[in-house]
């Protein structure tokens, strides 16, 4: 079977994938939602014809998003999730024993629906009694529930569509006020590679809000170009203080003590977004 995917990154590039199968497609009032079986990754979720998740390489991003946060945090009791419909940043939260609530607010039900349906490995931890699911716009909720969040994950698709209002100061000011006292945020913030200007411009906007300010980094082999950024907002705690010999065990597959400093040491390339 020669059937392939194509992501059409930008105009210079092009990402490709045999496929085995196609398994859903549906067109909401917000996107295209499509779930596939590859050769290569196994079974992917595309939103616009954009790879989102896998079930070979997922395990990477949604760890380093949450628990990068979470242990940086001395006892996260309320997370929330904007966007991440698939389930994969849910399912991480849910390892840590002192979050009481995890709220994930997506505003497009397809892709919660599909994720239940293809993807149970990633969104096994929607049905778990701490996680609720609210369907809405995320830009919207952080507005109307202040002081309300430890941690506030931002697992947003790329800066288009649904998603663009995700990665604007006046967003990251609501962010802010929807964290408790000493909360943080963390934002997939896309590739050094092909995003540079978007990655500095939004750690200029975060550093006008937030006293610290970090960036750090994971490999996902299904993202273009293999290195993505991820930028962390906080009001007390710096991740760089933590002492990861306290670090609980958590059965995770890429994160670990070890890394949770290591992904703050930055290629010159990268430190390079930061001035």
């Amino acid at each position: 079977m020669n059937l392939w995917f194509t992501e059409y990154q930008n105009e210079n590039l092009i990402i490709g994938c045999r496929l085995s199968k196609t398994l859903h497609y549906e067109k909401t009032p917000f996107q295209e939602i499509m779930v596939v079986d590859t050769v290569q990754f196994g079974r992917m979720l595309l939103l616009d014809d954009v790879i989102q998740t896998t079930v070979a390489d997922e395990f990477v991003y949604h760890e380093m998003i949450t628990h990068v946060g979470l242990n940086t945090l001395p006892e996260p009791r309320r997370v929330l999730i904007i966007g991440g419909g698939d389930g994969g940043s849910v399912r991480e939260v849910l390892r840590h024993r002192s979050v009481e609530k995890v709220t994930l607010v997506e505003i497009d039900r397809g892709v919660i629906e599909a994720a239940k349906k293809y993807l149970p490995e990633i969104s096994c931890g929607l049905e778990d009694p701490r996680a609720e699911i609210v369907i809405d716009d995320g830009i919207r909720h952080v507005k109307e529930n202040k002081n309300t969040y430890d941690m506030i994950i931002v697992d947003s698709t790329d800066p288009v569509g649904p998603a663009e209002g995700l990665f604007g100061a006046d967003f990251y000011r609501d962010v802010y006020g929807a964290l408790t006292e000493s909360g943080l945020f963390v934002a997939q913030s896309e590739s050094p590679f092909f995003n540079r200007d978007l990655i500095s411009r939004i750690i200029g906007n975060v550093r006008s809000i937030f006293p610290v300010v970090r960036l750090f980094l994971a490999n996902v082999p299904t993202y273009p170009g293999g290195l993505w950024t991820f930028t962390m907002g906080s009001k007390k705690h710096d991740p760089l203080e933590v002492d990861t010999g306290k670090i609980a065990p958590l059965g995770t597959k890429y994160y670990s003590p070890g890394l949770h400093r290591a992904c703050f040491v930055l290629p010159p390339f990268v430190k390079e977004l930061l001035k």
